[in-house]
């Protein structure tokens, strides 16, 4: 299988973690996200995004789908074969991508860091308080849902942990106030203690 990704971005290394963990081999094709597409990389994926996975005549992007995927493929515990469970680790996921990704940990994430690893300017202070905002509200519930449980569907890894500990990849860079939050940090530590985070862990040029 052949992955399409840009390695820093938290989707594509979220799914050559899970590939890792899961002993899958992936060819990694760098798709550059700081230059235009190309032609041949826009007939594979028209969005344009990363990442994106080719699996002989098949073709899959969104990283949530491409984990579930990959996980099923190889009948793996992280995407168990049980309705409730399944359920239970999309709604976590589809979570991630409206809320947890989407209003907080991404536009704190770009404010705080992107934007100085790439010389855009100071943080919009506007934006980074809207998102600190909708990040304590969203801490808060994973906070509660963690202290029943070690990880966030029972006490077994699955997927939901990938997808929602990938937000919080560039926790430290991007000051993200994580801490009136000691289940969520504890749980964080469990999730990204796994080997293979760092066996897929991009080389992250200096900031500009």
């Amino acid at each position: 299988m052949k992955l399409y990704g840009f390695p820093a971005s938290p989707n594509t290394w979220k799914v050559r973690a899970v590939a890792s963990y899961l002993n899958v081999p992936l060819d990694l094709e760098v798709v550059d996200l700081l230059k235009p597409r190309t032609p041949a990389y826009l007939a594979i994926n028209p969005t344009g995004r990363t990442p994106t996975l080719v699996d002989g005549d098949f073709r899959l992007w969104e990283s949530n789908a491409i984990i579930q995927y990959i996980a099923a493929k190889n009948g793996s515990a992280l995407w168990p074969n049980d309705p409730q469970k399944r359920a239970d680790i999309t709604r976590w996921q589809c979570w991630q991508l409206a809320h947890w990704g989407a209003e907080a940990c991404q536009p704190l994430t770009f404010q705080r860091f992107v934007k100085k690893m790439l010389n855009l300017g100071p943080p919009d202070q506007t934006a980074v308080a809207k998102a600190r905002e909708a990040f304590n509200k969203d801490a808060a519930v994973l906070e509660a849902h963690l202290t029943r449980q070690k990880y966030l569907v029972g006490d077994a890894l699955t997927l939901a942990d990938f997808a929602v500990a990938a937000a919080l990849l560039y926790a430290k860079q991007a000051e993200l106030p994580l801490e009136p939050h000691g289940n969520v940090r504890a749980w964080l530590d469990r999730v990204l203690a796994l080997p293979c985070w760092a066996e897929t862990a991009p080389q992250m040029p200096a900031a500009a």
